[in-house]
């Protein structure tokens, strides 16, 4: 996997903007998303790891 690969299911996110606000979806928005994911990502697994553990928990989000 890449890291400039999309992480988020493009069609999900621009149906939720569209309900959500009546507007239309940049395809930036999907590498901004990705770019955040990762990061948030990258830090429940140091989280996890600092821990001793070798799986990432919901609290690794936090």
């Amino acid at each position: 996997m890449s890291d400039n690969e999309v992480l988020v299911v493009a069609s999900k996110i621009k149906a939720y903007i569209k309900d959500k606000g009546d507007m239309k979806t940049s395809a930036n928005v999907l590498e901004v998303l990705s770019d955040r994911l990762r990061a948030l990502c990258d830090r429940a697994i140091e989280s996890a790891r600092s821990d001793g553990r070798k799986t990432v928990l919901d609290r690794d989000f936090s």
